[in-house]
């Protein structure tokens, strides 16, 4: 792999540094059990000066070639009856006029074309002043309600599109005793705690519950996963970034949140088996599934980045041991209070 320009590589996953066109013809067929990744969005943002940066490509034409190239190279590592999950939203190509390219929709003709089925759309809720902020659109201006209403349009959600390879999944995901870990910021809406009662102690009580019928635990996530809006993703849940960015770089650069990838890892894979990323950025869809018991490949071309998911990657195994002690600490605090 001469055109790498560096990688690390161990007994939990593997990243590269380089292009993924350049990596992925490497990958044997179907060996992939599931495929988690947010594209360039088709030169919303650019991420780089290198010409191979998919956020370069001079057009949406331009850029759906490339992209077809992936999807191809996508299909023949998956593994049948196996999953892609594509974090995408609909591009804004005019921001005062709020023109929209339905960018989800071409996704979903490119994988129908190389043999996936399309299964999913879940909605990632988007707080309006926030994209406000961090977009400047105009059509979220509180103005266009005095001024022209017709101006005004709701704030762009993201997309996480399912889709399933064709052939028989001969490795079923097994949950044996149910969902036990929510990742997110609200398990329980009022009317469902005014019924089971407060989370942390149904945590308690069902910890090592073995009969996922009566889990109660394992339905309360569910009924929150099951949901087509995903609405309390936690935004601010991302790895580390900010040393990773150059002068040059879009201020709007964004990890994609844990929570989401939380949640695709596990209830698309099992423990010990093999996740992809072609574009692994600081290495969130790495550091998710690794530390969730999985291993994984990330691919990530741009230096800074990939050198920031190396110091990333170093807090893996140690991210829910940590998360248990602040709870627990956290607990003792409110007990003595």
């Amino acid at each position: 792999m001469s055109k790498v320009i560096e990688q690390v590589i161990t007994d939990k996953y593997a990243i590269y540094n380089g292009d993924c066109m350049d990596v992925l013809p490497i990958i044997d067929n179907e060996s992939i059990d599931l495929s988690i990744y947010s594209p360039p969005f088709a030169g919303l943002y650019n991420y780089s000066s290198d010409h191979r940066d998919f956020s370069n490509c001079e057009s949406k034409e331009q850029f759906m070639l490339q992209f077809e190239f992936l999807v191809a190279e996508l299909a023949r590592v998956t593994k049948p009856g196996r999953i892609n999950a594509v974090h995408c939203q609909d591009i804004l190509t005019h921001t005062t006029k709020h023109n929209l390219w339905d960018f989800p929709h071409e996704i979903i003709e490119l994988y129908k074309k190389y043999g996936f089925t399309y299964n999913n759309r879940i909605t990632i809720w988007k707080e309006p002043l926030e994209v406000r902020m961090r977009t400047m659109v105009q059509s979220l201006m509180h103005k266009n309600i005095v001024e022209d209403s017709t101006l005004c349009f709701t704030a762009i959600p993201d997309y996480v599109l399912i889709f399933r390879k064709g052939g028989e999944n001969k490795v079923p995901v097994t949950h044996p005793v149910g969902l036990t870990y929510y990742a997110g910021h609200t398990p329980l809406l009022p009317a469902m705690e005014a019924k089971y009662g407060n989370w942390e102690h149904l945590k308690i009580k069902y910890a090592g519950w073995k009969d996922h019928k009566t889990n109660k635990l394992s339905h309360i996530i569910w009924q929150r996963y099951a949901s087509s809006v995903w609405d309390d993703i936690r935004g601010r849940n991302v790895l580390d970034f900010k040393d990773a960015k150059e002068d040059d770089d879009e201020k709007h650069v964004h990890p994609l949140q844990l929570d989401i990838i939380d949640r695709l890892v596990e209830l698309y894979s099992n423990p010990n088996e093999l996740v992809l990323t072609p574009f692994m950025g600081v290495g969130s869809e790495v550091f998710s599934p690794v530390s969730m018991g999985r291993k994984a490949i990330g691919i990530e071309l741009k230096e800074t980045y990939f050198k920031q998911a190396i110091k990333n990657m170093q807090d893996a195994k140690n991210r829910f041991a940590y998360e248990k002690e602040k709870t627990l600490f956290d607990d003792l605090e409110e007990d003595l209070s």
